[in-house]
């Protein structure tokens, strides 16, 4: 029930005057119920609603009517205690008030219509539970009338609130009715009612209830409405500003859209969806779009038309055409259709990697033919920094093809190859569109990079998305959820790349062409340096070739001793440190043109980050060098055996091999056991019945696994029990069965770099890998003297100059 509802409800018990209400006569008590109010405090002689919650004010309000004066007291808080408001601290001085009429809304909701009569002063509290009784002495207001100087005041007053009235309409008709019945023989009743309409905080306006002196009442009071004026005419500036701006808005949009009819009137302009729509009309001109293609567009060209550009759906049919006039319906590049040009493009960007080119050049020796990519799909495989993604780059431009490249790694959700579909917020084309949207070109190269981490997730499988992109048979079909309309993939050249097979899918994989990019040797390395990383890094320093000369042999010491690994990203970031000391000690200390050699390197790049492979200054029986695989390339590793007097014997492994290489070393034991038994005399043979075995891989913080360590370990084992040393200078690899059988291996070019970059030339190989080593190019198998083994006795015979077999 609201205050009007209320005062309908009390018409017939108010009296009609103010006069009639209080009596001067009427006795007030010097004993009253108090209820505490918050925010403001009520100022006397005001007929004023009061809503109150809580069980306390319910029973202190039908207590107050119950008693014969009908009058209770109200007190502003003066600290609210939030756990239990009426246990707050309240003001000593107050208001007394008369109830005429209460209205109990709800259980603890009560309603009462009271009028301020007089102010009140604590004296003492005589109750405090269950209700609040305070004994209070009051202080009038004087009845005499007022002098010239309190009527100056009043006056004062009076033009203040007038002025304050101005800016407040709100207000402004209840206050001129109350000051109508009001007079200057009671300047008290004007000062409280006034007191009563300003914002004033509540300290203030309780400072002005606790004013018991008339004359240093309307003092106070006029300090409040010099505040309050202030206020309100610094509101009035900020809406008249507000309004003024919002009028010039309203009058340019006003007047541009005069202007616009008045254009279209006369033919000089064209309204934003006339001119959207031929836009688009003028796209597909341009365009060969096919026959689903064309009805689509029509169709919601047509809907465009019909609808209001002030439509929400209007936006999201623009955003669909914007999507399918912009792409390349029917535009394609011309190939380059000389194959010598494209060997130069590819020489041109990269030294070495013959046999990669070689299969890149009979790639597109065949599209030349054709003249169409047949669906390939071109896999580049290799370890970091190889240069992956450079030849894509090149192929492209040996194609005379535009070029795309993305990152599939990490990528979870298959919405990111297929789109979203239009229901959605923010729905956009997956990025094989926006590949094609981009060049331009309906036959791009398209390289998905890192395909070997591609993600999975509850939001689908992007691998599996893919599978309709790579597939030659479907992608010619493909399907956009946000398209919802076909277009030909079948012409794009889609390269991938990846550091690993293991982990792509096999599906995936069976689509795709595998070349395999192994890293370089050192001389490679030298020349790439020499041809491009050393003018790249120079030029993007500001440095000349009359500031900074490296010299062939500090290359190679880089190389060898600061960056050994597969690729050439690590040499470059060697690099990248010489030429900013360079920069530096030109800038600071005005030097002339630097040489880096073997005798400065150190200076340069600190000490050398790796130290030669060879652990032992001289090969001690039960150790053996592997050659190994890693997702970085080729890599050298020691197997180490060591045993220990037991009896019963026993075996133990150690270096953080997986499970496959774990079950490897398993195998090499019980073959050598078993091996010595039928070849040596009893002493050797009972070697692993005397003694607890202890083989170890070093760097054991590296995680290691695979099969092709076999018959390392099994020589390792055998080399512990015979007491005889490997012949120095010999590294191998083959995977061993329980019965001497050595099966093939992969990643034999890697494994061959690696040999070379740390000075082994003496390879054991199996037997089946002979035509992979063969097929290497001959700068690498140049220098290796190869062996190639199909039983474990065949090792023993490369592994160990004289062999005693008792």
């Amino acid at each position: 029930m609201n205050e009007d509802q209320i005062l309908e409800n009390l018409d017939e018990e108010i009296p009609e005057s103010s006069s009639d209400l209080v009596v001067v006569s009427e006795i007030l008590p010097d004993k009253l119920i108090v209820i505490p109010v918050a925010p403001r405090p009520v100022f006397p002689h005001l007929m004023i609603p009061l809503t109150l919650s809580g069980q306390y004010f319910v029973e202190a309000v039908k207590s107050a009517y119950e008693r014969e004066d009908r009058m209770f007291g109200v007190v502003l808080v003066k600290n609210e205690d939030e756990k239990d408001f009426l246990k707050s601290e309240l003001y000593h001085v107050g208001t007394v008030m008369k109830i005429y009429k209460y209205l109990q809304v709800s259980e603890s909701v009560i309603q009462v219509f009271a009028q301020g009569l007089e102010r009140f002063e604590y004296v003492r509290t005589l109750k405090q539970t269950p209700l609040m009784l305070w004994e209070v002495k009051y202080h009038y207001d004087p009845l005499l009338k007022p002098d010239e100087h309190l009527r100056a005041y009043l006056m004062s007053v009076m033009t203040s609130v007038k002025e304050l009235l101005k800016t407040n309409q709100l207000i402004q008709e209840q206050v001129k009715l109350a000051l109508a019945q009001m007079s200057y023989d009671k300047p008290g009743a004007i000062v409280d009612l006034v007191a009563t309409i300003l914002s004033a905080e509540p300290e203030k306006l309780q400072d002005m209830l606790e004013t018991f002196d008339i004359h240093e009442r309307i003092e106070k009071l006029l300090i409040l409405l010099r505040e309050e004026l202030e206020v309100a005419r610094l509101q009035e500036k900020i809406q008249q500003e507000i309004e003024e701006k919002i009028s010039k808005q309203q009058k340019e949009f006003f007047l541009r859209e005069q202007l616009k009819v008045i254009k279209r009137e006369l033919g000089l302009e064209k309204d934003d969806k006339q001119q959207e729509i031929e836009r688009f009309e003028s796209r597909i001109k341009e365009l060969k779009l096919t026959d689903e293609a064309s009805i689509v567009i029509r169709d919601e060209l047509t809907k465009m038309n019909m609808m209001d550009s002030s439509s929400p759906e209007y936006h999201v049919t623009r955003n669909y055409l914007n999507e399918l006039t912009s792409l390349p319906w029917g535009i394609y590049t011309n190939d380059n259709q000389d194959i010598r040009e494209a060997r130069k493009v590819l020489d041109h960007d990269h030294y070495g990697l013959q046999d990669v080119k070689e299969r890149i050049l009979e790639f597109i020796g065949t599209v030349i033919k054709k003249g169409t990519v047949s669906g390939s799909i071109i896999c580049l495989v290799g370890p970091p920094g190889v240069g992956k993604t450079s030849v894509g780059r090149s192929i492209a431009g040996a194609m005379n093809r535009k070029f795309f490249r993305f990152s599939v790694g990490g990528m979870r959700d298959e919405a990111e190859i297929k789109g979203h579909r239009r229901t959605y917020i923010g729905a956009m084309p997956g990025k094989m569109i926006q590949c094609l949207k981009r060049t331009g070109s309906a036959n791009p190269v398209i390289m998905l990079d890192e395909i070997d981490k591609i993600g999975m997730s509850y939001q689908g499988d992007p691998a599996s998305a893919l599978l309709e992109v790579l597939d030659p048979e479907q992608n010619k079909d493909f399907l956009d959820h946000y398209l919802d309309v076909r277009f030909d993939l079948s012409k794009v050249l889609f390269i991938t790349t990846a550091n690993q097979l293991d982990t792509i899918p096999g599906p995936l994989l069976d689509r795709m062409e595998i070349i395999s990019l192994s890293g370089y040797i050192r001389q490679e390395k030298v020349e790439i340096a020499k041809r491009y990383l050393v003018p790249k890094q120079m030029e993007y320093h500001g440095l000349t070739h009359s500031d900074l000369v490296i010299s062939d042999k500090a290359l190679e010491k880089i190389i060898e001793d600061y960056a050994r690994e597969a690729g050439v990203r690590g040499l470059e970031n060697q690099i990248k440190k010489i030429m900013r000391k360079v920069t530096l000690d030109i800038v600071e200390r005005k030097k002339g043109a630097v040489r880096v050699t073997l005798q400065n390197l150190e200076h340069y790049l600190g000490k050398a980050v790796f130290s030669p492979e060879t652990l032992y200054e001289r090969i001690i029986p039960g150790v053996t060098l592997g050659l190994a695989w890693t997702a970085m390339g080729g890599a050298t590793l020691y197997i180490e055996a060591s045993a220990l007097k037991s009896e019963g014997g026993g075996f133990k492994q150690t270096g953080q091999l997986g499970n496959v290489m774990r079950e490897s070393t398993e195998i090499a034991y019980s073959y050598v056991q078993s091996f010595l038994e039928k070849n040596t005399n009893d002493e050797v043979a009972s070697f692993f019945k005397k003694h607890f075995v202890h083989l170890h891989v070093p760097a054991g913080a590296t995680p290691k696994d695979g099969p092709s360590a076999g018959i390392t370990m099994a020589l390792a084992l055998y080399s512990l029990a015979t007491g005889v040393p490997i012949r120095p200078g010999l590294a191998m690899t083959g995977e061993l069965t329980l019965t001497g059988k050595v099966l093939p291996i992969g990643g034999v070019r890697e494994k061959t770099i690696a040999a070379r970059r740390v000075g082994v030339f003496d390879l054991i190989f199996p037997k089946e890998n002979k035509k992979d080593f063969e097929e290497l190019p001959a700068y690498v198998r140049k220098g290796i003297n190869a062996r190639f083994v199909d039983y474990f006795e065949e090792v023993l015979k490369i592994a160990f100059d004289n062999i005693d077999k008792k």
